[in-house]
């Protein structure tokens, strides 16, 4: 495309040769065609003159001596070198100016007598004489039955006289300057606006960034050029906004990928201790019949204890894979927060006296929001369970700090011993756990915290953890109404 671009002469420039050149055609072909009308007009003129003195000559021909009189004064006055000839209807010459020098013949085939007698007038620009072996300029009328003809030689008055008016040359020249100019400026105008559309397909041709206002003149040719700019800068941009979301996505999915790996990875980690303990202390029991009663149930105890992580780990591997990978089919409804916590408050009230906390909070009327029953249950629940499983507090506090048009902000703290400011960054990491400073005799799935998280994004959310005014551990979240 580049190479077939280029060409030796612009189109400018070819546009305003072709334009001028036709615009010289055209002036060329006027100038010969008023040239001839002006020469045209003049021998009218001067046939209109003779034509005149011929009629006069018509109305007295019977009088011969009024005849040479009137041919006389009409060489004074006006032609010089005037001849007469009179010619009756059968070609021949009864009067001529030069009747004494000459020998006449007969004149039925000359044209201009040939003309009159048919159309009673005629006459000859310029026709060579037999008689007078000149050029002569005739004048013929057919009156009383004769043909009186007047004659001028046609030499340098002569054409100076019949010479066309040349002033209008002058006129067509400056019309043609001042079209040359326009033509130029309107082919210049079109020549910048393809010159521009040129660049702007090269340039599309190495794929460059092109700004959509490009500057073209307010014609119909700038009009499409800027449309075509635009319609490529658009298209342009779609594709870079395409690329850049397939790359989100491809992102996207081998983060997701890396995730399930890990996943993966973390799950058999943690499977392996409770199935480990789970088989360690079946084969005690199966291979030790020896044992106590007592002995039996205990390993029986914390078989069923290590079932019940690994159900629940289960349980928290399901929830979160349900939030990854089928969230569009997670049913959503109108559901109340204030029966929510009502329901957590009287959870942790039922718990043994060791482990049970206050739970304290300003939410004492319905808080309604659009979203699925369980993950809004198990955001506050899993919240809930982390500080009495971790914080070693005394008091849980959920409150309702915010209430906009679109969400509400929640916070879930304690007054417990809190955890350092390096970790803080990783307790949303799945199956982290911190050992240093908390307690971990309640053991747990190491997923809670995950699953909050994303169940609060689910909801168009999202949350932060930091320290808390009482010394513990502050989640802040919103939830879209």
């Amino acid at each position: 495309m580049a190479t077939g671009l280029k060409t030796k002469i612009s189109l400018h420039k070819r546009l305003l040769i072709f334009m001028l050149l036709s615009l010289c055609f055209f002036l060329l072909c006027f100038f010969i065609f008023q040239y001839h009308r002006e020469k045209i007009f003049k021998a009218e003129q001067l046939n209109y003159k003779l034509q005149v003195f011929n009629t006069q000559l018509g109305n007295i021909i019977s009088d011969r001596n009024a005849v040479v009189a009137l041919i006389e004064t009409k060489r004074k006055s006006e032609f010089e070198n005037l001849r007469v000839t009179i010619i009756d209807s059968f070609g021949n010459v009864v009067f001529d100016t030069e009747q004494n020098d000459f020998t006449f013949s007969n004149h039925s085939s000359r044209p201009e007598i040939k003309t009159a007698l048919k159309n009673e007038t005629a006459y000859t620009i310029r026709r060579h004489s037999e008689t007078t072996d000149s050029d002569c300029f005739y004048s013929s009328k057919r009156i009383n039955g004769y043909i009186v003809r007047s004659a001028i030689p046609y030499n340098l008055s002569l054409m100076e006289l019949l010479k066309a008016d040349r002033d209008f040359l002058w006129f067509m020249l400056i019309v043609a300057a001042i079209t040359g100019i326009i033509i130029y400026a309107f082919t210049q105008q079109l020549g910048q606006n393809i010159k521009r559309l040129r660049h702007f397909a090269l340039r599309a041709e190495n794929g460059e960034i092109i700004d959509e206002n490009e500057n073209f003149h307010n014609d119909e040719l700038g009009e499409v050029s800027r449309f075509i700019v635009q319609i490529y800068s658009r298209l342009q941009q779609a594709k870079i906004d395409l690329d850049k979301e397939k790359q989100e996505i491809l992102l996207h999915e081998n983060e997701k990928n890396r995730i399930k790996r890990q996943l993966t990875q973390n799950i058999n980690h943690e499977l392996k201790t409770p199935v480990s303990s789970i088989h360690g202390y079946l084969e005690t029991i199966l291979y030790n019949p020896e044992l106590s009663k007592e002995q039996m149930l205990d390993f029986i105890q914390k078989s069923y204890s290590q079932t019940s992580r690994l159900s629940q780990l289960l349980k928290d591997v399901a929830t979160l894979t349900r939030i990854d990978e089928a969230n569009t089919l997670i049913e959503k409804r109108q559901v109340d927060i204030g029966e929510i916590i009502a329901e957590i408050i009287n959870d942790v009230a039922l718990l043994p006296v060791d482990r049970r906390m206050r739970v304290n909070t300003n939410i004492n009327k319905s808080i309604i929001v659009h979203g699925n029953p369980t993950l809004l249950h198990s955001i506050f629940g899993n919240l809930t369970d982390n500080a009495v499983a971790h914080s070693g507090g005394r008091d849980i506090f959920i409150n309702i700090i915010d209430d906009t048009e679109n969400d509400y902000l929640f916070s879930v703290s304690d007054n417990g011993i809190g955890i350092e400011p390096e970790y803080m960054s990783l307790i949303f990491e799945r199956f982290y756990r911190i050992d240093k400073g908390r307690s971990r005799k309640l053991g747990g799935t190491g997923l809670g915290l995950s699953i909050v998280k994303n169940a609060v994004i689910f909801h168009g959310g999202a949350i932060t953890a930091k320290a808390s005014e009482s010394g513990g551990l502050e989640f802040v979240f919103n939830i879209k109404k």
